[in-house]
């Protein structure tokens, strides 16, 4: 990252930055809170509506539960998420 560029796109991408979310990162927050009707219908969504494979979409939801921009804009859903990730790390 360089200084005095923080109005490149790729400051959005940052945790620390103050830009707000990009639409992709809005879009995988709004894909976690819909509900799903069987194995294979959510990843077929994230292929479909988002344009990137099922292991990337995980990535970025990753990435946004440690982003402080995705709780503030979703707390919600970002609280539910950090509590089913932690639950799965505390089983390993």
């Amino acid at each position: 990252m360089t200084a005095g560029h923080s109005d490149s796109p790729d400051s959005a991408a940052s945790p620390d930055s103050a830009a707000p979310l990009s639409g992709q990162e809005r879009a995988v927050l709004a894909l976690e809170r819909r509900s799903w009707a069987g194995p294979g219908a959510k990843e077929r969504a994230v292929r479909e509506e988002l344009g990137i494979s099922p292991v990337r979409y995980y990535q970025l939801l990753n990435a946004l539960l440690d982003d402080r921009r995705a709780l503030e804009a979703d707390p919600v859903t970002v609280n539910r998420l950090r509590r089913v990730r932690d639950a799965r790390r505390g089983r390993r």
